[in-house]
């Protein structure tokens, strides 16, 4: 038993340090190539192209469009193909297109861009998600995928201010204005790591050289005893998991907690730079990244503590029911305090909450889904939810430009989390996806 321990230990220990690092990279990437619109919107794009706020929030969410037609029919893919394949065609075809987006000449190809980069990059996160389970056992799974999640915070709170600084610095080169060669910079590094994955990854335990042949053969076993149990409580089957109540449930709980954080990383940047009008003050661009960086960094260091201690508990939907019930009850009232601070203190309580709940949110799905099933469940609630990725900011858009304030649009964002949180603790009702307590504890 002490030999076993000793091995699974050491095992966990380096598959964490090579995939997981990697993966947020790629994650890294990925998310900031999907939101660095909203620091492109209010530093010269919107003045350049035209846009109204609503038209703003209608490219930044018809991404969601694209990403949601191909979500499942690519999970399936990478399931059957093989990550390294799959996940390396995805980094091309998204750089490809994220690096056009530097030469979008008006408001209409500026939508077809957007709609191809959410079709170029379908799949790419419920892919990590699902070869994640490849890897990890259940008890392990919160903790791993906050690990890999804490790249949303810091592509949000780096890709700030480096986004910031490109705007600010890139200014003129190659003869485009700053927002331009920041899409130009940003782009290039998916393609290059589309290369490098297509080396890098291993798409099963089995296949991975560099564990020992004993590390091999204990995480092999360790999950495929897992799988089996799981299949022997309940058979499952991809057109089983594409219609049963407790995904479309979880996936209508993924949609709240997903509609905050959109709100939040598309127009955050600009609630801020509306903090000069309000609050009668002036911040430099590379200042209003900064600004917009806090939220997350703090977030980032919640995130990874509160899944921590989900993983240690065995427990999971209380884990997601309290940030998101208190994330949408700060988020509402950040613009009525009465000076930025005050409101960029409610702001960062709401983007703790989104944070915290993901990683958490995450294991109940992989509770009780496994093989295609589990393809095809996590893609579905990963496109059902991200269709709050299009309301999101075409919404908080609309109603800023109806009420001439961000006021109700952050109204909208709290009554989504609070559903979120009322949500989880309904399906958690259902004994079925209730998190049982991990054999370890």
């Amino acid at each position: 038993m002490v030999v076993t321990s000793d091995v699974s230990r050491a095992t966990l220990r380096k598959v964490t340090l090579r995939l997981v690092p990697y993966l947020g990279l790629l994650y890294f990437v990925n998310y900031l190539d999907r939101v660095n619109i909203s620091f492109a919107g209010p530093s010269g794009m919107k003045t350049d192209l035209g846009l109204t706020e609503t038209a703003f929030g209608l490219a930044s969410g018809i991404f969601f469009i694209g990403y949601l037609v191909l979500e499942v029919p690519s999970n399936l893919a990478l399931h059957k193909f093989g990550a390294r394949r799959w996940i390396a065609r995805i980094l091309a075809s998204w750089g490809v297109v994220a690096t056009a987006m530097a030469f979008v000449p008006n408001e209409t190809v500026l939508y077809i861009l957007r709609f191809a980069l959410g079709v170029a990059e379908a799949g790419f996160f419920p892919g990590i998600l699902l070869y994640l389970t490849y890897w990890f056992p259940q008890n392990q799974r919160a903790k791993v995928v906050a690990l890999f999640m804490v790249a949303i915070p810091l592509s949000t709170a780096l890709g700030s201010t480096v986004s910031s600084l490109i705007i600010e610095y890139g200014d003129g080169v190659f003869g485009l204005s700053g927002w331009r060669f920041m899409f130009l910079v940003e782009g290039l590094p998916a393609v290059v790591l589309a290369v490098v994955t297509w080396f890098y990854l291993t798409d099963s335990p089995a296949q991975a050289r560099w564990l020992t042949r004993a590390e091999r053969q204990w995480l092999s076993t360790e999950l495929a005893a897992e799988q089996a149990a799981m299949e022997k409580a309940e058979q499952w089957t991809l057109r089983k998991a594409l219609t049963d109540s407790r995904v479309l449930g979880l996936a209508f709980v993924y949609g709240g907690i997903v509609y905050g954080l959109y709100a939040l990383g598309f127009f955050l940047p600009t609630i801020i730079k509306g903090f000069e009008q309000q609050y009668d003050t002036h911040y430099s661009v590379v200042q209003r990244g900064l600004i917009n960086a806090v939220p997350y960094l703090i977030g980032a260091v919640v995130m990874v503590w509160w899944s921590r201690h989900g993983d240690r508990s065995g427990e999971r939907p209380w884990h997601v029911a309290i940030p998101a019930l208190l994330g949408g009850l700060a988020i509402p009232v950040a613009l009525y305090l009465g000076n930025p601070l005050a409101a960029m203190v409610a702001v960062t309580v709401c983007a703790v909450g989104v944070l915290a709940a993901l990683p958490t949110f995450w294991a109940l799905p992989s509770a009780f889904l496994t093989g295609a099933a589990a393809a095809g469940g996590i893609a579905l609630i990963n496109s059902i939810g991200n269709l709050s990725g299009f309301a999101a900011p075409y919404i908080t858009g609309g109603l800023k430009d109806w009420t001439g304030t961000q006021r109700a649009g952050l109204w909208v964002v709290g009554f989504c989390m609070v559903a979120s949180a009322a949500g989880v603790l309904a399906l958690w009702k259902r004994a079925d996806i209730r998190a049982q307590k991990d054999s370890s504890n």
